[in-house]
């Protein structure tokens, strides 16, 4: 009886476990049920739309498309520069305007920088050579290249990248303007290459579309987008007279310079030249010469290797005050301020004070228009200059001269242009890629140079052994592998013993300008340099 009350008290308890743990069961099914239905009717919103994404709109096709379109088109430049025609001849401002210039005198853009960059995050090369980094775009299938002339203006080696090619490619200049500021350089390589499209830039209008693909800070293929600011931007100065910008918001920094500027199209309207700024950065300012312009300049140098251009010798002042065409009796033309001496106008009978009021029967509105008009007439030719003088016309016959002749020192022709002296032509050529000459004692007395012995480096050959080692132009050598040198004989007869292979230490004594004891004296220090003799160029 005991083990049978046991047994039923043991099924009572199991059933009554059963049972609560079915309720626990049942209430929890109950609150989920029962929270769910509340979500459902707490959060729909029936008077929303839902969102749709839209299909690509065409504008961002155009312009990844237009990127791939340039990509073969757009190179990166790198120019090397031996230690006396680096960054100083490079990044220069703009030099004062001369008076007395047919271009006009007023002064260039404070903020004018062009904008050749240094390459971020590469070695110091060696014997104290630098380079920099620009941008460039193809125009034949042949390998040639619009850039700017400050991109490769005075250096020794030209090289060329394109996008996705690993390889450098070794370019040549062609030619140059430095009025404008524009070079033509060809990459020696027999493959095909793929030109740019060239648009029109006398089409272009403020509010267009503008694309600028280039290498700023040495990052190959950057594209950057905005509009066309102004055209026709005038940014004065003697070195810019001839060139009348396209100005774009499109960012554009160091290392773009040479690149193209684009329409919507994916032509070129443009080289990127110009920045202004007041850190040498992106600042929403930008100039581009006018495309049309560089074809111009283009076609010339590779037609004849040069830029004509004529002139008739007048300086004038760019920014004429009218009172003062009022007062010699004309409501326009160009007040003459100076008169080049044996220039064309001088020999023909223009004085200071005339006022240029019509060129071969056509009124003259302004310097620019005059400067237009005439640069654009073939050099020889004879024009007719109508003027006012105390206020009487007079018509005189005029020849139009060579502008670079005309204006040879002025500053944008003085520094391209660069002749030999006498002694340099009579430098003798060696084998290590350099021109040397004999020291006389004058030329001792004038250079400060009291060590006995040595022989003036007058030349340095691109490519050659000595530029490699860091030879530069007036280093004196004064031994070859400890043998010392003082004529050109004495290095005509130790190369004579040398072949490609040998180690070749050369001593020479470079000066450096405010060294010395009294200011602008120069100081002569030894300089050791050496390497490997190779094959002659």
């Amino acid at each position: 009886m005991k083990l049978l009350g046991q047994l039923k008290r043991q099924k009572v308890l199991s059933v009554t476990l059963l049972t609560f743990t079915l309720s626990i069961g049942i209430l929890i099914g109950t609150l989920i049920n029962t929270a769910v239905h509340a979500g459902k009717e707490q959060g729909g919103v029936p008077d929303a739309s839902t969102l749709e994404i839209p299909s690509p709109v065409q504008l961002s096709t155009a312009f990844s498309a237009l990127a791939k379109q340039l990509e073969p088109s757009v190179v990166n430049i790198t120019s090397i520069y031996n230690p006396r025609t680096s960054a100083q001849s490079r990044n220069r401002r703009p030099s004062p305007v001369p008076q007395g210039d047919e271009e006009g005198d007023s002064g260039g853009l404070d903020l004018f920088r062009r904008f050749f960059g240094q390459e971020p995050d590469i070695p110091q090369l060696p014997f104290g050579r630098r380079q920099g980094t620009g941008s460039g775009v193809v125009v034949d299938e042949k390998g040639y290249i619009l850039t700017n002339l400050h991109v490769v203006e005075n250096a020794s080696r030209i090289r060329v990248k394109f996008n996705g090619d690993p390889v450098e490619y070794t370019a040549r200049l062609v030619g140059a303007d430095p009025e404008t500021d524009l070079a033509v350089i060809k990459v020696e390589q027999s493959r095909i290459f793929v030109p740019a499209k060239i648009g029109n830039s006398d089409g272009v209008q403020v509010g267009d579309w503008a694309v600028a693909i280039g290498s700023p800070f040495g990052l190959e293929a950057t594209v950057t987008a905005g509009i066309i600011s102004a055209t026709g931007r005038d940014i004065g100065g003697v070195e810019h007279q001839l060139q009348k910008f396209l100005q774009t918001d499109a960012a554009i920094n160091p290392g773009n310079s040479g690149g193209p500027l684009l329409d919507i199209k994916g032509q070129v309207i443009g080289i990127n030249t110009a920045i202004a700024t007041e850190n040498g950065g992106y600042q929403g300012i930008g100039f581009a010469l006018p495309i049309n312009l560089a074809v111009n300049v283009y076609n010339q140098i590779v037609r004849t290797g040069r830029v004509s251009r004529g002139s008739i010798g007048v300086g004038f002042n760019a920014n004429e005050r009218p009172e003062t065409l009022a007062v010699y009796g004309a409501k326009h033309g160009v007040f003459v301020t100076q008169v080049e001496p044996n220039g064309p106008s001088d020999k023909a009978g223009v004085k200071v004070e005339d006022v240029i009021i019509a060129l071969n029967g056509q009124p003259i509105k302004d310097g620019d228009d005059l400067v237009s008009r005439v640069s654009n007439t073939p050099v020889g030719s004879e024009v007719t200059l109508t003027l006012l003088r105390d206020g009487r016309k007079m018509d005189v016959k005029v020849k139009i001269a060579e502008r670079s002749e005309v204006w040879a020192n002025a500053p944008q022709f003085r520094r391209f242009r660069r002749e030999e002296t006498a002694e340099e032509k009579s430098a003798a050529e060696v084998k290590f890629g350099l021109s040397i000459q004999n020291l006389t004692d004058g030329m001792r007395e004038r250079m400060g140079f009291t060590e006995k012995g040595g022989v003036l480096v007058t030349g340095v050959t691109p490519n050659s052994f000595a530029e490699d080692i860091g030879v530069v132009p007036r280093d004196i050598i004064l031994a070859i592998n400890r043998r010392p040198v003082a004529s050109t004989d004495d290095v005509q007869r130790i190369q004579a013993t040398l072949k490609p292979g040998d180690p070749v230490a050369i001593k020479v004594m470079r000066g450096i300008r405010g060294q010395g004891t009294r200011p602008g004296e120069i100081a002569w220090q030894p300089v050791f340099l050496a390497g490997t003799l190779t094959p002659s160029p």
